[in-house]
Parts: C-alpha cells; structure tokens; sequence
C-alpha cells in the first residue's frame, strides 16, 4: 500500500466519472495524486454488493473512498469496511447540491447542521485509524458568509477533522441542478484562503475552476493543495505536466502514446472478465485533446460507435490511428 502524507494534487470525486476503470487511467497520468472514488451512500455500501462499491485496483494507492451519508453509526461501519479493503482515508461528502441527496439528508444540506457532521466525524474516527476527511462548499443558499463557513469549520476540526476540501463555490440547493452549481455559483477563492489563515494547523484544500497551470500555483500561494475536477476528465494529459511543475519532476513519465498503450492493455484484460470496452473507453476521450486527429480520435470511441457497443477491441487501433501526432 502505497501510503502519502500529502494533498497536494488530489483528482475529484465525480459522479458516474470516478469508476475504477478511471482511476487506474488517473494513476497512469499522475504518481502522487490522491484518487476518490465516487460518492457511495452509507445505505447503498451497507446493504448493497460490498464488493463491486469497494472495489480497486493496487495501483490506485494512495485513494480515499467518499461516503454519503447522516447516520453516525451507519458511516463508521462503511469506514471499517472500507479501512479493511485497504483504502488509506475516509471522505464525507458535504457538498452535493442534488435533490436526491438532500431527500436523503446528506450532501450539501448538512452545512446547516455541523454538529451532526461532527458526530459522524467522531464517530468514524473511534472505529478507524485512516484519516477522515470533509469535501464541503464555502456555504449554502444565502448562508455563505464568512461566519457561516468559519463556524462550521471550527466545530468539525474539534471532533478530530483534519483536512477539509472546500469548493470556492456556495451550493444552491433549490433551482439548480448539481451541472449548474458547479458553474452558476461564483467563485470566491478568496473565502477558502481566509478559511486558511484562521486555521493554518489545518489542511485547506482549494477545488473549483482549476483549468490551468498558472491558476493551480496561485492558488497554492494561499492553501495546502488543489482539487482537479472536470479538467481532469476533459484534459487528461494536462495532469502530467502539472505533476511535473507541482513536485519537481525533470520529465514526465509516460507519453500520450504510452499512456493509450497501457490502458488499452487493462482494458482488453478487463473486458475479458466481462467489462465493457464502452464503459471504460469513454475515459480516455480527451487523451488526446489538442492534437492533429483528435476529434477522429474521439468520435472512434464515442458511446454511439458500433464497434464500441459490440465490445470489439479493433475499434481501439482504429482510434489510435487517427492520431497523425503523438506527443
């Protein structure tokens, strides 16, 4: 198990994105950064197929699986389990705008009660020794002020939290979906720095519209470590020279090509046990962004494609050869 001591370059936990077949690619692309899975419900994980929610691959490490969820006792017997599969930290989601997850009374609607995430905190933390993180927003519909965001900080870091990843984004949870809070809230990255320098023993990690190179570093001028979201997905590659820049390495550590060749590799293994080649090459559309042949390159693997839906592994060196330069 690979184990860090840092969050310098996390990669987001993104609904129907963040699968395994994602993360192994992710590993692919980045050494250091820290993998989420995607958020699983304490109900689903308890009383669902333990093994396909928990599953990952070794290569994964470090990576932090992210629980939904409001029930103390609930959370803390998915962190055990989770602790027991080999994940190296525990993530509460407390920052889903989605109408499903406030009916479920987690997400973003629990910012208005920081004492119940506190206990879940606690309580987590009593039946683990893997850290228990919280993945929050600046603030929630019109409560989004500095106090608001200061107060539930306080009282989550008491009960033993650590690490807090803050969305510059406050959730609006009636008349957005969860697509349009992601880009309608506006950013206000200057918040989370405040958040930082009341607490500097804590670990503050900064998420939302890091696109590019120059505004990731900005922002670690004020915080511990950055969350990519989207960009990763869209911009795949663009993790390997932000890498590069983030922890000094002299040159990046597989090209595009390389990149394409190993995870065709775990694909083809893969769809030998029964998964879809669909399923896990829609993760490596955006591989090759920005080169000659990308959009050939995409329009292969795009979820409409024949040979695709037939499962037949010839459409991957089809796709490959679209590419007339590979960097």
């Amino acid at each position: 198990m690979k184990k860090f001591s840092t969050h310098r370059l996390c990669i987001a936990p993104m609904m129907d994105h963040s699968d395994r077949h994602f993360r192994y690619l992710m590993r692919l692309l980045t050494k250091h950064a820290v993998l989420y899975t995607e958020m699983i419900t304490s109900g689903a994980l308890l009383r669902g197929d333990k093994k396909r929610f928990l599953s990952f691959n070794d290569i994964e490490h470090p990576v932090a699986i992210q629980l939904g969820g409001s029930e103390a006792l609930e959370l803390a017997e998915c962190g055990k389990l989770a602790e027991a599969e080999g994940y190296d930290e525990i993530n509460l989601n407390i920052g889903c705008p989605s109408d499903r997850v406030q009916s479920g009374q987690f997400g973003a609607c629990l910012m208005s009660n920081p004492s119940l995430i506190a206990e879940c905190v606690h309580t987590i933390k009593k039946h683990v020794r893997i850290p228990v993180t919280i993945k929050t927003r600046i603030g929630i519909d019109d409560r989004d002020d500095f106090q608001f965001l200061d107060e539930f900080i306080h009282t989550i870091s008491k009960a033993g939290c650590e690490t807090f990843i803050i969305h510059a984004r406050k959730a609006i949870l009636d008349g957005l979906s969860p697509k349009q809070n992601r880009d309608i809230p506006p950013l206000n990255y200057a918040r989370v720095h405040s958040i930082k320098k009341a607490y500097p023993q804590l670990n503050i990690i900064i998420n939302g519209g890091l696109i590019e190179t120059d505004i990731v570093l900005e922002q670690l001028n004020h915080t511990d470590g950055v969350m990519i979201g989207r960009a990763a997905y869209q911009n795949p590659f663009w993790l390997t020279k932000l890498e590069q820049v983030l922890f000094n390495m002299e040159s990046q550590v597989l090209t595009r090509k390389e990149i394409f060749e190993h995870y065709c590799q775990y694909m083809l293994a893969q769809s030998a046990k029964g998964n879809s080649l669909k399923s896990m090459s829609r993760h490596i559309i955006g591989l090759f962004q920005g080169q000659p042949g990308a959009r050939k390159f995409r329009q292969y693997l795009s979820s409409g494609h024949p040979e695709i839906s037939q499962n037949s592994p010839a459409i991957l060196e089809e796709a490959i050869k679209s590419i007339s330069f590979v960097s």
